[in-house]
């Protein structure tokens, strides 16, 4: 039996010995702090997901400016005026002329 399955199992003992009472309303506050308790973290763990995708996340970036590193006078020769392509030059009919 896992640690929490025995205390649930004290509460539910104490509970059965506790006596009956009449419909009560919950105390102030008493819906805010079960929902605090539900969702706070147990023990030290960290999510399994979370960390490989944040790590996952840094190689996909040095693996981004790596490429353009590498890449860079390509990158570079594309915007020099000298190899830019004309405003007037039509690719679509260079490509049409290569296949005729």
């Amino acid at each position: 039996m896992n640690p929490d399955e025995t205390s649930f199992q004290r509460l539910l003992a104490a509970a059965r010995r506790a006596p009956p009472s009449s419909d009560e309303a919950a105390p102030f506050g008493f819906s805010t702090r079960v929902a605090a308790l539900a969702f706070e973290p147990r023990g030290r763990q960290a999510p399994v997901f979370g960390l490989y995708s944040l790590r996952a996340a840094a190689v996909a970036g040095l693996l981004a400016v790596a490429a353009v590193a590498a890449n860079f006078t390509a990158i570079r020769g594309a915007f020099d005026e000298e190899s830019a392509v004309a405003a007037g030059d039509d690719p679509i009919a260079d490509v049409v002329d290569i296949g005729s």
